[in-house]
């Protein structure tokens, strides 16, 4: 719709400046090269003064402070003249700086309109075999009361359950769930999912390996996603689910990466649901110290076996009971 309005007023012969965000601080940037033909000012005073600009793609650009200070004045500059501009976002508009947030959400001069779209879908981040699974796990199937449980640990799944329909319903702060393979993390954090989802919530489910290894291939030429915009989307996601935590190379550049994604939401008190095997300690103290952070982050330690094992001896009752039935299925 912004191409649209730029394409209509350059058919009536009227100019229009069309640029993503992104793009636009580049080319500021690279004024400052000895080789740039254009000078920073000048770029910048065309911009800033253009008889219609569309500014695509807001939200997305790195948050670095010299970036929030070039949009700033370039917004302030057009807002305090009220110079017409088309402005895009890709987060919602209360994520952005406070200062332009003010500026586009001024009764007097600007106009909002929200366009709705498809709720993302566990696909879109999962993918592989694995995508199926994720989409059966529910609340309503998540067995708490296993067998071959002793009370102590039916007692703490029940309360894992609990805790997480309850972050479902009403997600604020974090939830960091721990436990063996096979004890039910990843189960309760697809059915907060698809608890959200199901309510039309925007989440996003993202396993943290193929979360490295999806910010990796942005850096392909043939990648139809840039790093930024795939990078900003998960730092800004409403609702962040990382699951298997911990699990991820431990390269110098994959820590870094978690650590401006776990950083940057801690920061702005995003919710965010986070499934680990290992433990706090074995985790970065940088990150660790922020999961652990009880004004922000409920840590759940599940302690019950592996799901599988309980397959397993019902599998057995069954096969030991024969024809008569003598055992049956639990």
């Amino acid at each position: 719709m912004a191409a649209a309005i730029a394409n209509e007023r350059l058919s009536h012969g009227y100019p229009v400046f069309f640029i993503t965000t992104p793009d636009l601080l580049d080319h500021l940037r690279s004024t400052f090269s000895p080789s740039s033909e254009v000078p920073y000012d000048e770029l910048f005073d065309r911009v800033s003064n253009a008889p219609l600009l569309v500014l695509d793609d807001l939200g997305i650009q790195a948050g670095t402070p010299w970036a929030k200070e070039k949009l700033d004045q370039l917004l302030n500059h057009r807002f305090n003249r009220e110079l017409p501009t088309v402005v895009v976002t890709i987060v919602p508009i209360e994520q952005l700086e406070e200062r332009i947030r003010t500026r586009l959400t001024d009764p007097e001069l600007c106009h909002i309109c929200v366009v709705e779209e498809k709720q993302p879908s566990l696909l879109d981040y999962s993918g592989g075999l694995k995508l199926e699974l994720l989409r059966t796990m529910t609340f309503d199937n998540f067995d708490w009361r296993r067998v071959n449980l002793l009370p102590e640990q039916r007692e703490n799944l029940e309360g894992a359950f609990r805790l997480a329909l309850n972050f479902a319903k009403s997600p604020d702060g974090w939830l960091v769930l721990q436990g063996d393979t096979g004890c039910g993390k990843t189960h309760l954090a697809a059915a907060i999912a698809n608890y959200r989802l199901q309510a039309g919530k925007p989440v996003l489910f993202v396993v943290v390996p193929d979360f490295l290894d999806h910010l990796r291939s942005t850096f392909s030429p043939e990648s139809k996603v840039s790093y930024d915009q795939y990078f900003e989307s998960v730092k800004n996601a409403p609702l962040l689910i990382l699951d298997d935590f911990g699990e991820q190379s431990t390269t110098p550049w994959a820590q870094e990466k978690l650590y401006q994604v776990i950083n940057y939401r801690y920061n702005a008190r995003l919710a965010t649901v986070i499934t680990a095997r290992c433990s706090l300690d074995e985790i970065d103290s940088p990150v660790s110290s922020r999961l652990a952070d009880p004004r922000i982050s409920v840590v759940w330690n599940i302690i019950v076996p592996d799901y599988r094992t309980d397959a397993t001896a019902s599998r057995k009752k069954i096969t030991r009971g024969g024809r008569k039935g003598r055992w049956s299925k639990q």
